[in-house]
């Protein structure tokens, strides 16, 4: 069999990959849910650091997902510099406080209260890390703009591999989108062809770190077999 071979004269590799018994499968599969089943957002963050290596592996596993041509439409902006990280907690907070005060209905409002956030998020600055996640619309790495495809679908999955990565390594995080986001694309001088997505504070959780007892809805509300 050959390793590789031209297809529309492009080369290809000879794709392999592990082959589990049924109880193997069933070990693996139990295993990693009741791992990702204690993944919680937490915002009460430890200032504790974090090697920067760490920060590049969980970066590298982000990028191992697909997307739209093999595009890759997505840039993460890791921070550790305290003045950037005041600096950014300061412009979201203005459109946090924007938002609890004005733009949120009354019903979304509600709906946030057994979350216990308000517009303060101290967690900007408490995180060792923010890493921010821009979509690139479309490239810039050529004479003539070059189109990216499906990158909302492209990057949502790369930020869900992020988020995966970071509760398998003992860290925890949550998904912080202050709207809009503009501000992010200012303080951190990016490119006209990129467009924040969204905002992810990593760091261990406080040794007093508390979350809403809430439950996830069982698989037979979430999943419709044919």
């Amino acid at each position: 069999m050959e390793e590789t071979k031209k297809i529309n004269g492009f080369k290809h590799l000879r794709y392999t990959a592990p082959k589990y018994s049924r109880e193997v499968m069933e070990q693996k599969s139990l295993e990693f849910y009741e791992s990702m089943n204690q993944r919680r957002t937490v915002r009460d963050l430890s200032s504790e650091p974090i090697d920067k290596s760490i920060i590049d592996r969980l970066l590298q596993t982000a990028s191992t997902a697909p997307s739209g041509a093999h595009k890759q439409p997505w840039t993460f902006c890791a921070i550790s510099s305290a003045s950037l990280k005041k600096e950014i907690r300061k412009a979201a907070e203005a459109e946090e406080k924007e938002s609890y005060d004005h733009r949120m209905s009354d019903r979304w409002l509600n709906d946030l209260k057994p979350m216990a956030t308000d517009w303060h998020k101290p967690f900007l600055e408490n995180a060792p890390w923010l890493i921010v996640v821009f979509k690139q619309a479309y490239q810039l790495d050529q004479k003539e703009k070059q189109n990216n495809y499906y990158v909302n679908e492209s990057v949502g999955i790369a930020c869900g591999l992020l988020i995966t990565a970071i509760h398998q390594v003992g860290l925890a995080t949550l998904t912080h989108t202050p709207s809009p986001m503009a501000f992010l694309t200012k303080i951190l001088n990016r490119p006209k062809n990129e467009r924040p997505f969204l905002l992810l504070p990593v760091g261990y959780a406080a040794e007093y770190a508390y979350v809403p007892d809430l439950k996830r809805k069982p698989l037979k509300e979430v999943a419709v077999y044919y």
